[in-house]
C-alpha cells in the first residue's frame, strides 16, 4: 500500500491532520519517524482523537510493508467462504401433504408451543433425580393430588391431533434404516428415513448417496 497524504492512511481523518500539526507532524514521513520512535508514539496515541495502540500497530506493519498477520488470515477466510457459499444448498425433499394433514400439522405446532415442560416430582431439591419424567406416587404427594402451586403433571389434554400424531415436523414419516438395502420400498412422497446412530461413517456415506438417487430425504444427514 502506498501512502501519500496523512489521510491515505486507514484510520486516520482530516480532523487528525491538525491535532498532528500540533504536535510537530505534518508529512507522512514525520509520522512515520514518530510512530517508530517509542517515546513520540505515545504522543501521537494521546492527541489524535480515535486513534488507539491498533490502529498505530497497523501504520507501522503499512510503512514496514508487512500487512498485519490477522487482517491477512481474516481475508483469507472471508473469499474461502464466499467460494463455498456459491451453489452448495440444495432445496430439501417436502412430503405430498393433504390440506387436512398440513392443518393438524399447523395445529400440532402452536400445541407443542405452549405446552408446558414436565418435569419429575421434587427434580429442583434432589440434583440426582434429573428432569425426567417420572409420575408422582405414594399417598402423601401434593403433586399427585394436583393441589396449587405444584409443577403441571402429564394429561391427555396436552397431546397433539391424532391424524399427525408420530409424523416428523416437516410431515414425513420417519424410518429407521441401517443399511441400503434398509432403502427399498420407501416411498419418497411420504417417508423419510433416519440413519441408526451406530451406523459408521462409510456405510452413511453410501446410504446418503443412493437415497439422493432415489430422491429420499435423509433427515439426519452428516452434512
Amino acid at each position: 500500500m502506498s501512502v501519500k497524504t496523512l489521510t491515505d492512511l486507514p484510520g486516520l481523518k482530516e480532523d487528525n491532520v491538525p491535532e498532528l500539526e500540533q504536535i510537530g507532524i505534518s508529512s507522512v514521513s514525520e509520522l512515520r519517524d514518530a510512530i517508530f520512535d517509542d517515546a513520540r508514539v505515545k504522543e501521537v496515541i494521546k492527541n489524535l482523537s480515535g486513534v488507539g495502540p491498533k490502529t498505530v500497530e497497523g501504520w507501522k506493519a503499512i510503512f514496514s510493508g508487512n500487512m498485519p498477520e490477522a487482517k491477512a488470515a481474516k481475508k483469507e477466510v472471508e473469499i474461502v467462504e464466499e467460494k463455498t457459499e456459491v451453489g452448495e444448498y440444495t432445496v430439501k425433499a417436502k412430503p405430498e401433504l393433504s390440506d387436512e394433514t398440513a392443518d393438524a400439522l399447523a395445529k400440532r405446532a402452536v400445541i407443542s408451543g405452549r405446552r408446558p415442560a414436565f418435569k419429575r416430582q421434587e427434580w429442583f431439591r434432589y440434583s440426582k433425580l434429573g428432569e425426567k419424567w417420572r409420575k408422582p406416587k405414594g399417598i402423601h404427594s401434593k403433586m399427585k393430588r394436583r393441589l396449587k402451586r405444584r409443577p403441571p403433571m402429564v394429561d391427555i389434554g396436552f397431546r397433539g391431533p391424532v391424524s399427525v400424531r408420530g409424523l416428523h415436523p416437516s410431515g414425513f414419516e420417519e424410518v429407521l434404516v441401517y443399511n441400503v438395502e434398509g432403502l427399498d420400498g420407501i416411498d419418497p412422497k411420504a417417508q423419510a428415513v433416519r440413519i441408526g446412530g451406530t451406523v459408521g461413517t462409510k456405510k452413511r456415506i453410501a446410504i446418503e448417496g443412493r437415497a439422493a438417487e432415489l430422491g429420499i430425504r435423509v433427515l439426519n444427514r452428516m452434512v
